[in-house]
C-alpha cells in the first residue's frame, strides 16, 4: 500500500518560508482510529514496519515531519533548528484537522525522543488536546543526558549566547548510535544520510535553551488527562568506542530519567521496559522491534476501544 505525502504550508517565521511534511497510509480495513506519528531530533520518518504494522492492525497511520526536518527541510533553513517548541503546534494542529477531515474520531498521539517531549507538551495544552484519545512515548526526551555540571555548563552558554541565535556546538552527539541503526555501518536500515547524517547536525544553543524550557514544563507537571504508555529500553549507557552493547541499549538518552519524569505526564501512565531495546525501540533487532510493536498495538486497541 503506498504513502500519501502531503506539505502543509506554515507560517513564515524568523527564517523566512515554512513547510512541515504529512505522510499517511490508510488502514487495511475501514477504521476511525488514527495514528498521528513525530519523530525525533536529527531524524525523520523512514519506519514503514511501524505503519505497516498499524495500518494492519485497522489504524490508518500518519507521519509528521516537523518543519526544517526531512522531507519538510528547506534550502534557506537551519536543520532541526527552533527557539521554541511550541512552534511545532502549527503543524501538529493542521495534521490533526487532516485526520478528522479523513473521518477519524480516534486519534493515538505517538513520539519519540524528541518528538516524545514535543508530544506530550501538546497532549497538555495543544490547541487540539482534547482530541487525543492516547499517548505513546517511545524513549522520550525529558533530560539532558550528560552530567550536572556539563548541564548546567552547557545552559549557562547557551544564555551567554541567545544574543547570537544561529551560535552552536558540534559533535554532542556520538555517532556510534547512528552507526548502529544504518547499512553502511553495523545496522540494517538504509535511512537518508542527508537528512539524519552519521555524524549528526549542529545543536545550536538557542534549541538547547528551547528544550531545557521544555523539561521546566514537564518537571512542573503537565497533567495529561488521556492514557500515557511511555515504552524504554532496560538500560542505557554512553559508549566510548563501538560494542555490540550498543545495539542492545539506549545510549542516546538515560532510561532513569524516564521513569523519574515520566511520573509527572499525567495520572493515567503505564511504563513498560524493553530488554534489548535501543533507542528508536522500533529499530531494535527484529525480535525485539516484533515485541514492541506487538505492545504498541495492543495497548492502543486496550486504551481506544
Amino acid at each position: 500500500m503506498s504513502y500519501s505525502i502531503q506539505p502543509l504550508e506554515l507560517t513564515p517565521d524568523y527564517e523566512g518560508r515554512v513547510v512541515a511534511t504529512i505522510i499517511s497510509k490508510r488502514a487495511s480495513q475501514p477504521s476511525k482510529s488514527a495514528v498521528l506519528y513525530v519523530h525525533g531530533f536529527i531524524d525523520y520518518f523512514f519506519q514503514d514496519h511501524l505503519a505497516d504494522r498499524f495500518a494492519d492492525a485497522g489504524y490508518s497511520f500518519y507521519a509528521l515531519e516537523l518543519r526544517k526536518y526531512g522531507r519538510s527541510l528547506l534550502p534557506h533553513q537551519h536543520p532541526n533548528y527552533c527557539r521554541n517548541i511550541r512552534e511545532y503546534f502549527e503543524e501538529i494542529d493542521q495534521a490533526i484537522e487532516r485526520i478528522c477531515e479523513d473521518g477519524n474520531t480516534k486519534l493515538l498521539l505517538m513520539g519519540h525522543s524528541t518528538g516524545g517531549l514535543i508530544t506530550s507538551l501538546y497532549a497538555s495544552n495543544g490547541k487540539y488536546a482534547d482530541k487525543v484519545s492516547a499517548l505513546l512515548l517511545n524513549s522520550p526526551f525529558l533530560e539532558f543526558n550528560v552530567s550536572r555540571s556539563t548541564r548546567l555548563a552547557t545552559l549557562v552558554v547557551s544564555t551567554i549566547c541567545r544574543p547570537f541565535p544561529y551560535a552552536n556546538i558540534c559533535g554532542v552527539l556520538s555517532p556510534l548510535y547512528a552507526q548502529s541503526v544504518h547499512s553502511s555501518h553495523k545496522g540494517e536500515w538504509d535511512f537518508d544520510l542527508a537528512w539524519k547524517p552519521i555524524e549528526g547536525f549542529p545543536s545550536y544553543y538557542r534549541w538547547i535553551l528551547a528544550i531545557r524550557d521544555g523539561h521546566k514544563e514537564v518537571k512542573k507537571g503537565l497533567g495529561i488527562k488521556c492514557p500515557i504508555l511511555l515504552m524504554h529500553s532496560a538500560r542505557s549507557f554512553v559508549p566510548k568506542s563501538w560494542s555490540d552493547d550498543i545495539q542492545r541499549a539506549d545510549v542516546v538518552l538515560n532510561i532513569e530519567h524516564m521513569k523519574r519524569y515520566g511520573r509527572l505526564l499525567g495520572r493515567n501512565i503505564t511504563f513498560h521496559e524493553v530488554p534489548d531495546g535501543m533507542h528508536d525501540l522500533t529499530l531494535s533487532r527484529k525480535d525485539v522491534r516484533d515485541r514492541v510493536l506487538d505492545t504498541m498495538v495492543a495497548w492502543a486497541d486496550e486504551v481506544m476501544g
